[in-house]
């Protein structure tokens, strides 16, 4: 039988003393246990991949840290996809799309907005003024009360996000 490497035997360590205190902290936050067990998989999914598993001094406190991300994550994801589905409710039966349509385009919303996160919330508001709203750059200067020169800056940097991701 071939010998666990020590990363993986720290983390199965680490799975063992922590899971369920993960899961129960996630249950409280997210208030259903199907997605407190996603969240504390996911977690240590990510746990898995980090380095020096066994440097860790407060396990609890790191593994929350990696939780609270991936809920923020989570709850993001939920309130684009309501969104989505309160939009797509108002259209025509006959014109709505077709639900691998509707997952393909939720996909892309949430990794745009994933995109534009890192984003000032000016920089955020002027592309999307410029995309949802059709506006110009004049227009949207005189809405955020900003220089056309920060317009431009602000949308180039968009999209640069938008087409070239870190």
């Amino acid at each position: 039988m071939p010998a666990v490497p020590a990363p993986m035997h720290d983390l199965a360590i680490l799975y063992q003393q922590h899971h369920g205190w993960l899961r129960g902290w996630l249950h409280r936050k997210v208030g259903n246990g199907f997605d407190a067990a996603d969240l504390a998989q996911s977690t240590f999914l990510r746990a898995l991949t980090a380095h020096n598993v066994d440097a860790v001094r407060e396990p609890r406190a790191w593994l929350t840290t990696i939780a609270c991300n991936l809920l923020i994550n989570h709850v993001r994801r939920r309130a684009i996809e309501q969104a989505c589905l309160d939009a797509l409710a108002l259209l025509p039966e006959a014109v709505a799309p077709a639900p691998e349509v509707r997952l393909m385009f939720l996909e892309t919303l949430v990794e745009l907005d994933r995109r534009l996160a890192g984003l000032p919330a000016q920089a955020r508001q002027a592309f999307l003024l410029a995309q949802l709203d059709g506006m110009g750059q004049q227009q949207i200067a005189l809405e955020l009360g900003i220089s056309l020169a920060t317009v431009k800056r602000h949308l180039a940097k968009a999209a640069l996000r938008c087409f070239f991701p870190e």
